[in-house]
């Protein structure tokens, strides 16, 4: 990944795959004011108990796996 905004397209479509939105998924712009080295954080932010219980299913299968 060369971006912060590939890296949340490419999670936010492997979540979707899988039936989980992360409503608040988007790049934190603030770690990105950095002048000279900018270093991008992923904001996943907050989900209710039915999309934590479906992310840790899809975590526990993919460990699995």
């Amino acid at each position: 990944m060369t971006t912060s905004t590939e890296a949340v397209v490419k999670l936010q479509e492997a979540l979707t795959d899988l039936g989980i939105v992360l409503p608040s998924l988007s790049i934190d712009l603030l770690s990105c004011s950095r002048p000279l080295d900018p270093r991008p954080l992923i904001e996943l932010g907050r989900c209710n108990l039915e999309t934590a219980a479906a992310l840790t299913a899809a975590l526990r299968r993919a460990g699995e796996a």
